[in-house]
């Protein structure tokens, strides 16, 4: 039984909220209970004036919760602890500032300010979605539009610009998903197969510069730097940007849409779609779904309310089995000898495991070799590295209080050449960024070039004893 005090609205509000869960009785003085209309499950001890709690004789059952709302109803010179004394180890929550053991004191300041927080939060969801709408409907109907992931694109950037080829698509317009580099993860490459999801991928930078010259609208989604492991041209202004990853230079577009409290691109783009009612299709919602979880580690790692909303709201459209088989699509025997020389070539820094690799049958084998590593004994960051095209590729993860190695590798790696998140991070490093002089002979450059990573890295990561 919820037992509660307050004469207020906030009162008579509680005890119908309360009484959909448990029994409840409230108890405030007549003249101000709004209680014109019944309560079901709850009892109203309207009181004429202020009395002593000993004296309200019908209060005889032992409540599981207190609610103090208010002073007016009780005439003790300390209301709380006589109700303290009359019904002890039953908890207080109170909007009085008071203190006491076994009082949960709530800032009606706080509650106004985290409400109004939450509505402003919701005034920019519709502000950002009716922008977007409203500048796509300014365009032509069939007019092309070309939308850019970076390079490699993970989980969260091919949901996002699925999302993006959706939307635009219902509003008439030609849309086209693009990137440079490959999609070699198992998991991803599922992804694209089981969603049907139609990308391009762009090699020639001529290629590049007819499809910009073609779209009249040109939207970048996870990542907002044009020229930084994507292949849009350094100069290239896009007209829309949709991104969640922590902006410390100016971003330039038409639209900026750059909302680091996400944990993902894809809860972003969620949020959009929500904002503005769309009829989510159940391939674009399982995206959605799986580029929040691969973003978030399942939620282990560092996300925050919005995420869950968005995942809420996909949860009623996503395909489940489709999305149990993109999350455990076959492992290729290349990506197995990959793990092999991984674990024997390890090297331990520290707190820090750095894990070279002579050959690399893809790129995403790096990642899932990283988060493999990351929860060994004794190991809190881990830094996993191959060789690919005259580039040292990275991967790193880190559990590590107090290290971002994302701002770690990008203050090291300047330009675009590495960076990512706190708890994640990656890179593309040329050979000519890492040797002073890179030999001509190819296995030459290959052995110097991973012998003198290993070098900045354990110059640019900390090395904690173990305890």
């Amino acid at each position: 039984m919820f037992l509660i005090f307050g004469s207020s609205g906030l009162g008579l509000r509680l005890a119908k909220w309360c009484s959909n869960r448990h029994r409840c009785t409230l108890v405030g003085l007549a003249h101000s209970l709004p209680i014109e209309e019944p309560l079901e499950n709850c009892e109203i001890i309207a009181l004429p004036s202020a009395v002593e709690i000993n004296s309200i004789p019908q209060l005889n059952h032992y409540p599981t919760a207190i609610l103090y709302l208010d002073d007016d109803s009780l005439s003790d010179g300390n209301p709380l602890e006589e109700i303290k004394k009359k019904w002890p180890n039953v908890p207080i929550l109170t909007t009085i500032p008071v203190e006491g053991d076994g009082i949960d004191l709530v800032s009606i300041d706080d509650i106004s300010f985290s409400a109004m927080q939450d509505r402003i939060r919701s005034w920019e969801r519709r502000a950002s979605a009716s922008v977007v709408v409203n500048y796509l409907n300014s365009i032509s109907k069939g007019s092309k539009v070309s939308i850019f992931c970076h390079d490699n694109p993970d989980p969260d950037a091919l949901a996002a610009g699925l999302a993006m080829l959706e939307m635009v698509e219902k509003m008439g317009l030609e849309g086209s998903i693009l990137h440079g580099g490959l999609i070699e993860h198992q998991q991803n490459r599922a992804m694209v197969q089981l969603l049907e999801i139609p990308t391009r991928r762009l090699i020639l930078d001529w290629e590049v510069s007819d499809i910009i010259k073609e779209s009249e609208v040109v939207i970048a989604v996870d990542f907002h730097k044009p020229g930084a492991n994507n292949i849009l041209p350094e100069g290239c202004v896009p007209n829309i940007i949709i991104d969640h990853h922590t902006v410390e230079d100016t971003v330039a577009a038409d639209i900026v849409l750059v909302r680091s409290e996400f944990s993902s691109t894809s809860s972003l783009v969620t949020s959009l779609l929500m904002s503005l009612n769309h009829q989510i299709e159940t391939n674009t919602a399982t995206a959605l779904a799986f580029g929040i979880k691969t973003d978030t580690l399942g939620f282990t790692r560092d996300f925050n309310a919005v995420d869950l909303r968005a995942l809420s709201w996909l949860n009623a459209f996503v395909d489940r089995d489709i999305m149990r088989s993109i999350e455990m699509p076959p492992r290729s025997q290349e990506t197995l000898e990959s793990f092999s020389y991984a674990l024997n070539n390890r090297i331990k820094h520290g707190k820090n495991l750095l894990a070279p690799l002579k050959e690399m049958p893809n790129r995403d084998s790096l990642a899932q070799i990283a988060d493999f590593l990351l929860p060994t004994e004794g190991i809190d960051t881990v830094v996993v590295f191959g060789v690919r095209r005259g580039k040292v590729i990275i991967s790193a993860r880190t559990k590590r209080q107090g290290l971002h190695i994302g701002k770690t590798l990008s203050n090291h790696w300047k330009n675009g050449l590495a960076g990512g998140h706190r708890e994640l991070a990656g890179g593309q490093i040329p050979f000519e960024s890492i040797l002073v002089e890179v030999p001509s002979d190819l296995d030459e450059a290959i052995e110097q070039s991973l012998e003198e990573i290993i070098v900045q890295l354990k110059q640019i990561l900390p090395s904690l004893d173990e305890e």
